[in-house]
């Protein structure tokens, strides 16, 4: 079985390697962008029957920091 958590910093909490992202695109000629906000995807590969009671202890423990960053499981 697997999963894939996606963890994304909070509205509000400012995200530096977004906007430097959205700098870079500008410098690139790509004068659309008004905003980026970057995050990570955890892809996890779990034996059968793990719940998802036990991916959301998983990502409460270690993988987001919930006092900035929001998660998203996704069980494939």
């Amino acid at each position: 079985m697997k999963a894939r958590v996606y963890v994304m910093l909070k509205n509000g909490v400012l995200d530096p390697q977004g906007e430097a992202v959205r700098h870079a695109l500008g410098s690139l000629g790509f004068d659309g962008v008004e905003g980026v906000r970057q995050g990570k995807v955890i892809e996890l590969d779990l034996t059968e029957g793990t719940t998802e009671a036990t991916i959301e202890q998983m990502c409460e423990k270690l993988l987001a920091n919930t006092v900035i960053e929001s998660y998203r499981i996704e069980v494939l």
